[in-house]
């Protein structure tokens, strides 16, 4: 089992940033990836940024340009999504999930809890 903590949520303005975290913890060998998804209210959860074991990242069009993820430099059991240039529409529940590889069952993929994002106008 992986837990996920995540952190840094909060209320900004349009055009400020935050940095959110989520810190891995239990079995955390073999996982091969990390990422951030969000879902606002009466929305699905959408992708918003993934990086894997070897530091390949991906990106929502959406937030191109403006968020970055990137490991801890020291653990790679902690990601970081840096966001900067915040809109209204980036207003959600963030939220970070881990993908571990099982040599039985294949890739299962954790959740953290979630953290809150509110962008005011």
């Amino acid at each position: 089992q992986v837990q996920l903590v995540e952190s840094g949520g909060g209320l900004v303005q349009a055009g400020g940033s935050l940095r959110l975290s989520c810190v891995a913890s239990g079995s955390i060998f073999s996982i091969n990836a990390m990422g951030w998804y969000r879902q606002a209210p009466g929305k699905q959860r959408e992708l918003v940024a993934t990086i894997s074991s070897g530091g390949s990242t991906n990106y929502a069009d959406s937030v191109k340009g403006r968020f970055t993820i990137a490991f801890r430099d020291d653990a790679k059991n902690t990601v970081y999504l840096q966001m900067n240039s915040l809109k209204p529409e980036d207003t959600a529940v963030y939220y970070c999930n881990a993908d571990k590889a099982y040599r039985s069952t294949g890739t299962i993929r954790f959740w953290g809890q979630g953290t809150q994002v509110t962008v005011s106008s």
